[in-house]
């Protein structure tokens, strides 16, 4: 973002984190006008009222700013986070147990932004708490000591409002509130290990247990589980479902071109759910596409965005190909290894995706169509393992696969 810290007012220690007195309280903080700014647009950006923000340059609505020029920015009570080595915004996001897409918006990025060391990001002025045994909104407003009615606002609740073992809440921060969030108040915070909270859901007309998890990017069995239901239960509108948010802590790397080793079973699959549109890099060439996971229980099973797409991993392969090769997923600001085949089966792009047809791909015959995607130069779709994924076929483990995930990893 490139502006720095002006005066700190007190600095917050998140959770049992090495190097994190990058988190503090700014009131003010300085700011390099780039190429077309006002002081209206700088207001609008940082949620300061231009006002303020001109009473505290001492300027006035005649006042010019040029490229290059420093301001201030009155942040009053303002979190930010003074960027490390290696620090990304998803990075960022997980070391404070904030949410990735508010954190980027704040800060006016996106998913390709990049940060240099020394860069100044704009945090909430919350921080999240899972709630223990015995936990009440007033035992929690002492223990952390902020206003209790703010604490209740903050959350959509009040003085009646239950809280259950599990529940994620958050709690305001303030100059006034100097406190110690440590790994036992709160699992949310620099956790080491993936974990489970859970939100609730208001079931809605046409919903089944496999739209729901499809929804939320979870397998349907462990909806059902949470639920206590199985496939043939009926959903009623308005009835309320538990949904398992898998929290999945990021792993540090040997160096900036690998990614992170996440097992399938208990990471990866919630990392990157179906659904989810990512970047596939490969490992040797650097040359890139985009695709989609589509189905893949396993394994993830995915496809081509576009023609485009489908000639660049066509380039990397040399063609339709079965060859296992390293790649990395990029995805939700993070990188992870992965393995991949190009060679697209079981689908035929002439058909619905998911409707029965004659004729499929890879000499796979009649039967579901997993051809989602129409319009890409391909037929079906092809196989990216994570560590520890299975073959469909049989459930075991692809030794070439694997080894060319430890390599993506850097742990070959």
């Amino acid at each position: 973002m490139g502006f720095k810290k002006n005066i700190i007012c007190g600095v917050l220690s998140i959770g049992v984190m090495t190097g994190s007195t990058g988190f503090a309280f700014a009131q003010n903080v300085d700011y390099k006008v780039q190429s077309g700014d006002t002081f209206w647009k700088i207001g609008q950006k940082y949620n300061i009222s231009t006002t303020s923000l001109m009473t505290a340059n001492n300027a006035n609505e005649n006042t010019v700013l040029y490229p290059g020029q420093t301001i201030i920015l009155p942040l009053k009570d303002q979190l930010v986070h003074v960027v490390q080595s290696g620090d990304t915004y998803w990075t960022i996001s997980q070391k404070y147990g904030l949410n990735f897409r508010e954190v980027l918006t704040l800060n006016n990025a996106n998913d390709n932004s990049m940060l240099r060391v020394g860069d100044k990001v704009i945090l909430p002025s919350t921080v999240n708490y899972t709630v223990q045994k015995g936990d009440t909104y007033w035992t929690i407003s002492q223990k952390f000591k902020v206003n209790f009615t703010e604490l209740l606002k903050l959350n959509g609740a009040n003085d009646k409002s239950y809280l259950d073992i599990g529940q994620v809440i958050k709690i305001p921060v303030s100059s006034t509130s100097q406190t110690t969030v440590t790994q036992n108040d709160s699992q949310t915070v620099s956790p080491t290990k993936p974990y489970v909270t859970y939100t609730n859901y208001t079931v809605q007309k046409g919903d089944s247990s496999w739209s729901v998890a499809e929804k939320f990017g979870i397998p349907a069995y462990e909806l059902m589980e949470a639920n206590n239901i199985d496939s043939s239960t009926v959903l009623n509108i308005g009835q309320k479902l538990k949904i398992p948010v898998h929290n999945v802590p990021v792993k540090s790397t040997p160096g900036a071109k690998y990614g992170e080793l996440l097992d399938w079973w208990t990471e990866a699959q919630y990392v990157i759910p179906r659904g989810s549109t990512f970047e596939v890099v490969d490992f040797y060439t650097g040359k890139s596409f985009f695709a989609k996971r589509t189905t893949g229980s396993n394994h993830a099973d995915c496809e081509t965005l576009t023609v485009k797409d489908t000639n660049i991993m066509k380039e990397i392969w040399g063609g339709f190909s079965w060859v296992r090769r390293p790649v990395i997923i990029k995805y939700n600001g993070r990188k992870i290894a992965a393995s991949m085949t190009a060679m697209p089966h079981a689908g035929n792009d002439s058909v619905a995706g998911g409707v029965w047809t004659s004729w499929r791909s890879g000499d796979y015959g009649a039967g579901a169509n997993y051809d989602y995607i129409k319009g890409n130069g391909i037929d079906g779709h092809f196989d990216i393992h994570f560590y520890n994924s299975t073959r469909h076929k049989d459930g075991k483990l692809d030794t070439n696969h694997q080894q060319c995930i430890k390599i993506a990893a850097g742990v070959q």
